[in-house]
This record gives C-alpha cells, structure tokens and sequence, in this order.
C-alpha cells in the first residue's frame, strides 16, 4: 500500500479504531486510566510526525505568491473564524458543545489538507508552502478567538497547572520538529527520517481515537445528544467553507489549481494539534475532545465530496 492510499482510506481506519475502543472500554472498564495515561505520549508523537512534515524554517516562502497567501489569510484568519462565530450562535450549543466546535473550526489544517489538495488536482508547491504560515498564526491567535467568541465560563474551566501540559504536548515537538529540519538541511540523507515519518500521522491518530474512545467510553455515549446537534453544522460548514473559497478565488482572481488548493486549506481543520487543550479540561467536560474527534471524522468524509466537486464543480479548468 502507498503512502497516498493510507491517507485516502483513513477515515475507515478511525471509523474502525473507534469502534474497537468502545468496544473495549466497555468490556474492560478498568483498563480506563491505563488507557488514558497513554493518551498523552500518543498525542506527543503524533504531533511531532505531523511538524516533521510542514516546512516551519520557510515561513517567509508562503508570501512569495501575495495574492494566494492574501486570499489564505483572508480565508482562515478572518472569513472563516467569524462563519464559525455566526454557526455556534445560529445552533443552540450548551457551553462545552460551543467550545468543541470553536476549537476545531478555529484553526486550519496543515497536513491531510496537502493529500487532499494532490487528490483534488489542486497546486501542491503552494499548500506546502503555506503551511507554516497557517500553523504559526493559529497557535498566535487562536485564545484571541476564543476570548472573544466562547463562553466564559468554558474558558474558566481551564486551570493554569493542567494547562501547561496541554501547552507543552504542542511546543515541544513543535521546536524539536525545527531542530530536526534544521538538522535534516545540513544533512541531505537525513531526509529520510522524514519521509519514513510522514507514514506515522494516520496510525497514530487511530490510536489516538481509540485511546479516546475506550477511556472515555461513558462520555461517548452522554455525548451522542450533542453530536446530533453539531454534525449538520459540521456538514454546513463544509458548504459555506468551500462557498467562501469559490468568492475568494474571484474576488482575487486565482487560477483554478489555486482556488482550489484554497478550498481545501478553508474546508479541513487542525483536530488533533487543539485536541491537547480538550483532554486538558477538568471532569464534566469530555464532550469537548468528543466533538474535536467528530469534527475530524465529518471532515475526512466530507473530503470524498471535496475531492470529486472541487475540481469538477468547483474550479473546473
């Protein structure tokens, strides 16, 4: 199996991971805070496979081209943080809902987005190339967003001591990611610890899920009002994020390859580098990584749509 044909077929890999982890939390309950200690390590090294993969030393190439990064920034800095202020007000959400959807829209993708915009036939060189950008400007404004558009009592759950954990699973294998690229550079055969790296994001995110799913087992199931709820938003979202890219792209006059490469940065998500901050919140707040999980798995079907309307409906040539 490829590498490509990994990530095309992974949403059944986490629809089957989540499934054996509720299947095992349920049998083995005990296992539970076993399970969860893991969880972390987990996360960790997802994290850093996925950094491994994003060119975080170029920051400055993704404004070579300005009108596609304009119409980047514009896009998942300004457009699509205030449709996801304008869908968590237009659906009743209760506090911990609100915050889960918020965290996952707020931020956008810089990994599956790059498969999916070589599927869609969109311009790779430029997903990749914005990537770093993307990620940097999240990580900066995203407690912006989130003062000015969650609850208060949501950002009160937080508690400074479980905080910094959360904090830390994203800083260290952020800054040991810019050591490696900055020591893979000076060392040309080391780039195939990346290219060996870049096969681990998609398994270890099924552990993750299935980690997730088997410790936290009891809120899965209380989180099955909530998720009906948030996944037609999650589906409308979806719409209107692609809606957007079609209005950027001609207001800024993209070519096609570009538009679309824009309708998949505006269409997928960063769930599991906000998903520390969720398994950070005290008891009583668990629906929150439920949601960010969800999200991902709308996200990656809704992906199949993307691929096949992108190209054909969207920005045809």
């Amino acid at each position: 199996m490829s590498r490509l044909s990994l990530e095309r077929h992974q949403v059944w890999i986490y629809l089957a991971a989540i499934g054996w982890g509720l299947v095992v939390g349920s049998v083995w309950p005990a296992l539970g805070p076993t399970l969860e200690s893991l969880l972390w390590p987990v996360v960790a090294l997802l994290l850093l496979a996925t950094f491994l993969q994003i060119p975080l030393l170029h920051v400055r190439d993704a404004l070579r081209d300005g009108r596609f990064a304009l119409a980047t920034l514009l896009g998942n800095f300004v457009a699509v943080p205030l449709l996801a202020w304008a869908l968590v007000e237009a659906f009743d959400l209760d506090a911990a809902t609100r915050l889960g959807v918020l965290l996952v829209l707020l931020v956008p993708c810089t990994d599956w987005f790059i498969t999916f915009s070589q599927l869609g036939r969109g311009d790779v060189p430029r997903a990749i190339a914005v990537t770093p950008l993307n990620l940097v400007l999240q990580l900066l404004l995203l407690p912006v967003y989130l003062w000015a558009m969650a609850d208060a009592s949501s950002l009160g759950a937080w508690e400074a001591a479980a905080l910094a954990p959360a904090v830390l699973i994203v800083v260290v294998p952020l800054a040991l990611a810019a050591l490696a690229e900055r020591w893979m550079e000076s060392h040309p055969r080391a780039e195939r610890v990346r290219e060996a790296m870049a096969w681990w994001p998609v398994p270890l995110l099924a552990v993750v899920v299935f980690l997730i799913a088997a410790a936290q087992v009891g809120a899965v199931r209380q989180a099955w009002p909530a998720l009906g709820a948030v996944l037609p938003l999650f589906v409308l979202f979806l719409v209107l994020a692609a809606a957007l890219a079609k209005a950027l792209a001609h207001a800024l006059g993209l070519p096609p390859e570009q538009g679309r490469t824009l309708a998949f940065s505006l269409g997928t998500r960063n769930s599991f580098v906000v998903l520390p901050l969720a398994l950070a919140l005290p008891a009583g707040w668990e629906v929150v990584a439920v949601v960010i999980v969800a999200q991902s798995l709308v996200e990656l079907l809704g992906m199949v749509a993307y691929v096949w309307a992108v190209p054909r409906r969207l920005f045809p040539r």
